[in-house]
Order: structure tokens, then sequence, then C-alpha cells
């Protein structure tokens, strides 16, 4: 990452302490997947993740009300000594990333400009098709992402709702989770996208049937492109021109919070993060 991306995270006005966590949060399950792709590009690093249970989903929520909630979280996060907050949520990047950084002393990160960098890349100046929630489409974010990168790439946004609860059930193959996809995939491929960016942490549970349905409709191999693996990549990249990157020797510890169900959220979290869970501890913001 070079010196243009610095303003992506914000800037701190003292140095955190190195060995300190990451904090990362989302409305729920989805965020995990970002974890995942953080603990294996970072896998030095201890994580703190916040699921607000109590109050998914977040993209129902007014502008002012997704706000609210999302200082709340990074609240939490900051009193546990946090060195950084990766917003593991597109409609909290899509609404709040600005407030948050103005109101936070500390370096925050989004979903949505790695992503749509990561695509653009991808896409050599072709469409790019992104899949998302209702509101994180309707927020029209990556458009303006997109555009902040280059002015020839064209958006083709298509909501995608039924693939949360799919992901959410781990209803992640089989022919419910293919006719899903190829309904949401018809419009975007039929309008010339051979890539397609995922824009919900939901989505990478189901990317093999999404690269599937894809490469059915296009008659040729339609590139998937994961939010989640590229703010992991930045993310990596931000702490190591910050010299703020933990020890290499050091084996990176996973904690997570939740608002409800925490025995619920336990169960399915080991499906997001493909691997077990020491249980996770309810808080109440």
């Amino acid at each position: 990452m070079g010196t243009t991306r610095a303003v992506d995270g914000g800037t701190p006005s003292g140095r955190p302490d190195p060995s300190a966590p990451l904090g990362v949060f989302d409305s729920g399950l989805g965020g995990l997947t970002v974890v995942r792709a953080l603990r294996a590009t970072c896998p030095h690093e201890d994580i703190i993740y916040l699921g607000d249970t109590a109050r998914v989903p977040y993209g129902t929520r007014s502008p002012e009300t997704v706000i609210r909630y999302a200082l709340g979280c990074a609240g939490v996060l900051t009193s546990r000594g946090v060195k950084a907050i990766v917003v593991a949520c597109n409609t909290v990047s899509a609404v709040a990333l600005e407030m948050l950084r103005v109101e936070l002393d500390l370096p925050v990160l989004g979903v949505i400009l790695p992503g749509a960098r990561a695509a653009v890349a991808a896409s050599r100046g072709k469409p790019v098709g992104i899949l998302g929630t209702a509101g994180t489409i309707a927020s029209g974010a990556y458009l303006r992402a997109v555009a902040s990168l280059s002015t020839r790439t064209e958006v083709i946004a298509q909501a995608a709702p039924l693939l949360v609860p799919l992901a959410e059930e781990g209803w992640t193959e089989g022919e419910v989770p293919r006719l899903v996809a190829r309904r949401y995939l018809e419009p975007v491929i039929a309008r010339g996208a051979r890539c397609v960016l995922l824009g919900c942490t939901h989505y990478p549970l189901l990317r093999g049937v999404i690269e599937e349905q894809g490469a059915a409709l296009a008659g040729e191999p339609v590139l998937v492109v994961d939010s989640a693996a590229a703010i992991a990549d930045e993310t990596s990249s931000f702490l190591a021109e910050r010299g703020q990157a933990n020890d290499a020797e050091h084996e990176g510890r996973l904690d997570l919070l939740v608002t409800d169900v925490p025995k619920s959220f336990e169960i399915a979290a080991a499906r997001f993060l493909g691997e077990a869970t020491k249980g996770a501890e309810q808080i109440d913001l």
C-alpha cells in the first residue's frame, strides 16, 4: 500500500503500542469473514471482535441510528486498548466511517474502498458487478468508491439480500443457493461484468456457487473479488508502514464479544472462521 493510501485509515495523534490488539466490529456474524482473512494475513496480531447481535441488521436502520450504533461499538473496542479499528460492516463503512474518524483518536479502516480498489484492478477497465445488501447498494458507496479510483469503470450494482440468510444457515451448496445466486447474477453478467465484487461480508461463504453460476451465465470464468481479503491486505500494509505490526514471534489471539445470544453465535462463528472458537463474551451496549 503506497503513500497515497495513508488517508484510508485516518491519522491518530499518538502512536499506539504495536502489541495492542486490532479491534474489529460488525452488526453480527458477517464480519467474521474479515477476521478470518486478517488471521491469515496478519497471524501475529491479537484481535478483539465485537458482533452487535442484539441490534442486527444495520442495513435497515437510518444513517443516524447506524452512526450511533457504530460509535457505541467503537467505544467498547477503544476502552479495551485497541491500536486500530477495522469496520467489518459495509453499512457502517458506507454511512459512518468519516464520523468514526472524527470522533476517535486512532486509525479506522473500512471495507468499501479496499474492495473497490481490488475490483478496479482486477477488472482492467471492464464493467464491475457488485453484489451487496439492499442498504449498501442503495447508499451508492461502492459506486462512489469506484468512481474515485477510475472514472472509466462502469459499476453494475445488484442487491442480493437472500445471500445473507443462506450464509448464516450454512446453505452454501445445493440447488437453493445456486438458483438464488443465478437470479442475482443474471442482470450483472448480461451487462458485461466479468468481475464481481462481494460487497457484503457474508458472501465469501458462497463464493464457490457465485463463481460457478457466474461462469455458467457468462460462458467463461468470472473473477470474484472478496472485500474481506482486500481489507486484510490493506490492514497488513497499513500496520507495516507505520511500524505498528506486532512481534513476528507472537501468536495472534482472538477474543469474541457479542451483545446477545452468545451460544448460537459461537456455533455459527466456527463456520465463518473456519476454526473452532473458545466462546464469546456477552456485553451490554
